[in-house]
């Protein structure tokens, strides 16, 4: 059971993870958790004040302090922390300089504090809990601060780790892990999916339940289309294209060891918890809706590759990405022709030095503030109805398409447009799928015929 920052964002939401925790005793709970809601963010701005000599720890002691006083909690659960913290954010004051290792040990005590609050919360109610760092359970990675990798030798550590611990409830960090030096490393942002998919994974749990905010994984962001509604079931390859396309509800990583162990992963409300939430397979039963979801994801970079020695040439597309691979490139989107290329990031570092690299043998332009629109589902493959359909809707209400893309899977079709369209994009094909005419992706998927 993993919980984010928003289900622990108050004594009140504490006290009702505590209550959905007791609900699920019987499944014998391992719970993951995140920084309360509010602290990560708060940790960065003392990392980065730091570095200039300008910091206070008061907001972030003031935000803790109301957890551990609304709960009737000792103060002296975190005063070890706290402390530590301060002498970290000196030493960085010091030396007036932050490195990524500095700044995941920084931000590392949002998870470590929030553990161990849970924990005593559940221990005051009744409860056998213990606060456990994810790293003394055995998760190692790689030494790539910021965006570590788990290590394959993490699984046997954890799984031992795990059961010594009997009935006792581990409540573990999210997010905060540890490379073989010694380090403290994080998972990337939103990586206590992460950890909880791991640890999952480890131990051969049943299920891993993502408990947030929302009844589940969305037709479409809620905060853009008013009546998105939630959806029942995605398979692994549908929640993957959703994730990796900017649906946040499910950390793209996440998927990754569900997916080897196929373990359902189950998205579910923590202010709901009889809703029944969305259940993400490895396989969905076949029914009727073509499209599932619509994701976006916005402020991307478009790079524009031309050059005329691609035509008939070996070796330009391995020259290419090699460029990219150098400076650390994450490529989202790509779409080909005989003399270019066209694709997408959402990384801003190094694109002005892999640009000037790339002059030197092709035309290379940049347009910032783009994004991709992804309509996602397995019938798509079925139906050759969904691609006139998008295109038209976005045609009349005066969208500019820039990039089509879509795999051999065709599970999604992605296409780009500037972000001032990407809502009014969204919403329409919201309409068009979802809103006028109920029985529409049925309607497709039947006139298919297979010959």
């Amino acid at each position: 059971m993993k919980f984010g920052g928003s289900s622990l964002a108050s004594p009140v939401t504490i006290k009702n993870v505590t209550e959905v925790i007791k609900a699920n005793l019987d499944k014998h709970p391992l719970v993951v958790v995140s920084a309360h809601g509010g602290a990560t963010d708060l940790l960065f701005e003392l990392a980065r004040g730091a570095v200039l000599g300008k910091y206070s720890t008061d907001d972030f002691l003031a935000l803790h302090r109301k957890m551990i006083y609304g709960l009737e909690l000792d103060e002296e659960l975190i005063k070890e922390d706290i402390v530590e913290l301060e002498e970290l954010l000196k030493g960085i004051s010091y030396v007036k300089e932050l490195t990524p290792r500095s700044l995941d040990y920084v931000v590392s005590f949002g998870e470590k504090i929030s553990s161990k609050i849970l924990a005593a919360h559940l221990n005051q109610s009744g409860l056998s809990a213990k606060a456990c760092y994810a790293y003394d359970l055995g998760l190692r990675t790689d030494d790539t601060f910021g965006q570590a990798a788990p290590l394959p030798e993490s699984d046997k550590a954890i799984a031992e780790s795990v059961a010594s611990l009997g009935d006792t409830i581990a409540v573990v960090t999210g997010y905060v892990a540890m490379s073989l030096a010694g380090d403290i490393t994080t998972l990337g942002r939103n990586g206590s999916d992460y950890t909880a998919s791991i640890f999952a994974a480890a131990i051969d749990a049943d299920e891993v339940q993502l408990w947030t905010d929302v009844d589940g994984v969305m037709t479409a962001d809620p905060r853009v289309v008013a009546h998105a509604s939630p959806l029942t079931e995605l398979s692994f390859g549908e929640a993957s294209e959703l994730a990796y396309y900017g649906a946040q509800i499910i950390h793209p990583n996440t998927m990754i060891p569900a997916v080897k162990k196929k373990i359902p992963i189950r998205v579910l409300n923590t202010y709901k918890p009889s809703s029944p939430g969305t259940i993400v397979l490895s396989e969905c039963e076949k029914d009727c809706e073509v499209v599932k979801a619509i994701a976006h994801k916005k402020h991307l970079t478009l790079i524009d590759v031309v050059s005329t020695r691609m035509l008939l040439q070996h070796g330009f597309m391995a020259k290419l990405f090699e460029t990219f691979n150098r400076y650390r490139i994450v490529i989202d989107m790509i779409a080909t022709s005989e003399v270019s290329v066209s694709l997408t990031t959402d990384t801003k570092k190094n694109i002005p030095a892999a640009v000037r690299e790339l002059s030197q043998f092709a035309d290379v332009t940049v347009t910032e503030n783009m994004s991709i629109i992804s309509i996602v589902g397995e019938g798509i493959s079925k139906s050759h109805n969904v691609a006139a359909s998008v295109f038209s809707a976005l045609a009349d209400k005066g969208v500019n398409v820039r990039m089509i893309s879509q795999g051999a899977t065709r599970i999604n079709l992605a296409f780009l447009v500037v972000d001032e369209d990407a809502e009014a994009a969204v919403q329409t094909l919201h309409r068009n799928f979802f809103e006028e005419e109920t029985d529409k992706s049925c309607l497709n998927s039947f006139s298919t015929e297979t010959h």
